[in-house]
């Protein structure tokens, strides 16, 4: 029953004009933003400057997530918003994650930069996924780049648990 619900909650997570492998991208993007946003409203805001030795703070790894939901859909051929000053140069991605945020504003960021990622996934179709996009100086094809970024994402939703986890935050789906 529990899995049954879990296929039409992800299913139902895809945009309309989803369908088969695109559809499934898009329901585990959503599943991790979820539990990326969850993570971020539980933890409390003193914990955001934390990070163990040599890695990103808590706010630092939220705001490297929407700096590259931001930065990745400009490959896909979808710009990111004027106000990010996140452009096809990597390098443009560093003023955008070093700005000083609140954990309110981070959210928003997180939350602004997924409706963005979504939109960019949009134009990604099973019919066009073969096609050849550049990014990090490489040849990648829009499949490729697809499954790059929802390992990425699934490799800071891991790093954000640990996080919560050694800060004595329980990830709200745990309860």
């Amino acid at each position: 029953m529990r899995r049954s619900f879990l296929i039409l909650a992800l299913a139902a997570a895809a945009p309309l004009h989803a369908q088969g492998l695109m559809a499934d991208f898009h329901g585990d993007v959503r599943q991790v933003q979820q539990k990326l946003i969850a993570l971020a409203k539980a933890m409390p805001e003193n914990t955001y400057s934390w990070h163990p030795t040599g890695a990103r703070s808590v706010g630092e790894l939220f705001m490297h997530v929407a700096e590259d939901n931001y930065f990745i859909p400009v490959a896909m051929g979808k710009p990111a918003p004027a106000a990010t000053g996140i452009t096809e140069d990597y390098k443009s991605t560093a003023a955008y994650t070093s700005k000083q945020r609140t954990k309110d504003q981070i959210i928003a960021e997180l939350e602004a930069s997924f409706t963005h990622l979504h939109e960019a996934m949009g134009l990604t179709t099973d019919e066009n996924r073969a096609e050849k996009l550049k990014v990090f100086g490489q040849e990648f094809t829009r499949q490729r780049l697809m499954i790059m970024t929802v390992t990425h994402l699934h490799e800071h939703l891991g790093q954000a648990i640990a996080y919560a986890r050694t800060n004595n935050v329980v990830p709200p789906w745990s309860k």
